[in-house]
C-alpha cells in the first residue's frame, strides 16, 4: 500500500509545492527582465551557457520522469537485466560525443541554427523543414503532455488532487514559466533541478543499499521467491535490447532538445566536455535507479506493491516525512527539467521552421513575441492531448518512430556524406516517417517494430536516390563550416 499522508502532512506538502512553483515562476520573470533581449536569447539561451549549467541541463533532460520511474519500475519487475537498456543510452551517447557533437556544433555555430529543421533545410533544401517539423511536433507535443500527466500524478498521490486539476495546474505552471523565461531560464533551472535530482537519487540509493543488508540475504530472498534470475545482468533477451537500442537509443541522435544544447553552449569545448560528463553521470544515475528498484523488492522485501508506485513506496519505507517531502520535490524537479525542455523544443520548431521562413526582415522584438506565442500554442496542444488523448504514450511512440525512421539517416548520414542529394534526403524523410506511421497504426505486423521497417528503407532510399540523382550545392556547407 502506498505511503499515506496525514492531513497535516498534506497541508505542509501543499505549502512546499506552492512555494516551489512560485520560486520557479519568479526566477523566470527575473531571467525575462534581465537576460532575454533577442530571439536567440529566448530559443538557444544566447549561445552563452557555461560548463556547470550545461552539464546539469544535459543530465536534466536525460534523466526525466520516464527514466526515473520507468527504470525503477523495470528494475522491480524484471531485475538487473534492465541495466542493458541503460547501457544502450550510454552507447548512443558515446557515439554522439565521439562523432557527432563537433559537426553539429560547427555547422550550427556557422549558420546560427536553432532547430533540427535548420540543419535539414540547409542540407536538403527548404522542403525538408516540413517532414522535420511534423516529426518533431508530434513527438514533443505528446511527450510534453505526458509530463503534465506525470506532475498531475504526483499531485494526485501526495495532495489528493484530481488528475484533471493536477494537469491544469502543471499546464499553467510550465506554460507561464516557459513563456517568460525561454531556454535561458530552462537551462539555469535545470542546473538547480539537476542538482536536486542527483543528490536525491544518490541519497535514496545509499539508504536503501544500507537497509537492504548484505548480498547473501538479498540473494536468499530472491531464491525463496523463485526469482534468482532477476539478480543476473544477463536476465534480458537480445531482441529486447536491440529494440530499445534502435528506438530510444536511435532517438538520442535526433533529439532536437539535445542539438539545441550543443548550440547553446558558449563554445565547442563546453559543449563537448559538458556532454561527456553528463552521459557518464546520467549512466551512473540510471544504474542506481535500477538497483533501487531491485533492492526494494529483494532487499526491503516489499513484494506486494504496485510496480508503478515503487518510488513512492520506497521513500515512504526508509524516510520520515521531512525527507519524503524532499524526495517528492526531487521527483518533481526531475519531471519539470524534462518537461520545459520538451516544451521549448516543440515551440521553437513552430517559430523557427514555420513562422520565421515566412517573415522577411522581422525585428528581434517581433520574433521574440512570436516565440512566446508559439509556447502558448504548443501548451494548448499538449494540454488537449493530456486531457483527452487516452493513448498519449502510443502517440509519443509514433512520433519518436517518425523521428528515428524519417530523420535519423538523412540527418546523421547527411552530416558526413557529401554525396547525399536534396532529392534523396527529402524522399528518405517522407518514406521513413510514412512507413513508421502506417506500421504503427497497423499494429506492428509480424511483431516487427516500425523503426525496423522505416529506418532501413529510409537509409536505402537516401543511398539509392543519391546514386540516381545529381549532386547539388548542399555539400558546400562542409567546406564553409570548417
Amino acid at each position: 500500500m502506498i505511503y499515506m499522508f496525514t492531513e497535516q502532512e498534506r497541508f505542509m506538502l501543499s505549502i512546499i509545492v506552492v512555494v516551489y512553483f512560485c520560486l520557479l515562476f519568479v526566477f523566470s520573470l527575473y531571467i525575462n527582465q534581465r537576460k532575454i533581449k533577442t530571439y536567440e536569447d529566448y530559443n538557444v539561451a544566447g549561445r552563452s551557457v557555461s560548463m556547470f549549467p550545461i552539464v546539469l541541463t544535459f543530465v536534466g533532460t536525460a534523466i526525466g520522469g520516464s527514466i526515473l520511474l520507468g527504470f525503477m519500475e523495470n528494475g522491480y519487475r524484471l531485475g538487473m537485466g534492465q541495466h542493458w537498456l541503460n547501457a544502450g543510452i550510454l552507447i548512443t551517447g558515446i557515439i554522439t560525443a565521439s562523432f557527432l557533437v563537433k559537426k553539429i556544433r560547427q555547422i550550427g555555430e556557422k549558420h546560427h541554427m536553432v532547430t533540427l529543421g535548420d540543419f535539414t533545410a540547409l542540407r536538403y533544401g527548404e522542403g525538408a523543414r516540413i517532414p522535420t517539423v511534423i516529426s518533431v511536433l508530434l513527438a514533443y507535443c505528446a511527450i510534453t503532455g505526458m509530463q503534465f500527466v506525470a506532475i498531475a500524478t504526483i499531485l494526485n498521490l501526495t495532495l489528493g488532487l484530481s488528475m484533471t486539476v493536477g494537469i491544469i495546474i502543471s499546464w499553467l505552471l510550465l506554460t507561464a514559466k516557459t513563456y517568460f523565461g525561454g531556454l535561458k531560464s530552462v537551462v539555469w533551472q535545470d542546473a538547480v533541478h539537476g542538482t536536486i535530482q542527483t543528490i536525491g537519487i544518490v541519497v535514496l540509493f545509499i539508504v536503501i543499499l544500507w537497509v537492504s543488508g548484505d548480498w547473501e540475504g538479498i540473494a536468499a530472498n530472491a531464491i525463496e521467491m523463485g526469482e534468482s534470475a532477476s539478480l543476473s545482468v544477463m536476465n534480458i533477451s537480445v531482441s529486447e535490447v536491440l529494440v530499445y537500442l534502435f528506438t530510444i537509443g536511435g532517438y538520442q541522435f535526433v533529439r532536437q532538445d539535445l542539438w539545441q544544447r550543443f548550440w547553446a553552449a558558449k563554445d565547442y569545448k563546453t559543449a563537448m566536455y559538458g556532454y561527456w560528463i553528463s552521459i557518464m553521470l546520467a549512466f551512473l544515475i540510471g544504474v542506481m535507479v535500477i538497483v533501487i528498484g531491485v533492492l526494494t523488492k529483494y532487499g526491503l522485501q516489499m513484494t506486494t506493491i504496485a510496480p508503478s508506485l515503487v518510488y513512492y513506496e520506497s521513500i515512504g519505507a526508509v524516510f520520515q516525512f521531512p525527507l519524503v517531502a524532499i524526495m517528492i520535490i526531487a521527483l518533481m524537479a526531475t519531471i519539470i527539467s524534462c518537461a520545459d525542455s520538451f516544451f521549448m523544443a516543440a515551440s521553437s520548431s513552430i517559430i523557427n521552421d514555420i513562422i520565421k521562413p515566412r517573415m522577411n526582415h522581422a525585428s528581434e522584438q517581433k520574433m521574440l513575441k512570436y516565440s512566446r506565442y508559439s509556447v502558448i500554442f504548443v501548451s494548448i496542444i499538449a494540454l488537449f492531448l493530456a486531457l483527452y488523448m487516452p493513448q498519449l504514450v502510443v502517440l509519443w511512440v509514433i512520433g519518436t518512430a517518425m523521428l528515428v525512421s524519417g530523420l535519423l539517416a538523412p540527418a546523421v548520414i547527411g552530416l558526413f556524406w557529401k554525396g547525399a542529394t536534396q532529392t534523396a534526403g527529402i524522399s528518405a524523410m517522407w518514406i521513413g516517417l510514412c512507413l513508421a506511421v502506417v506500421w504503427q497504426l497497423a499494429g506492428h505486423p509480424f511483431g516487427i517494430h516500425p523503426v525496423f521497417i522505416g529506418l532501413p528503407l529510409s537509409t536505402l532510399t537516401l543511398i539509392f536516390v543519391s546514386w540516381l540523382t545529381k549532386a547539388d550545392a548542399a555539400s558546400n556547407i562542409w567546406t564553409e563550416a570548417k
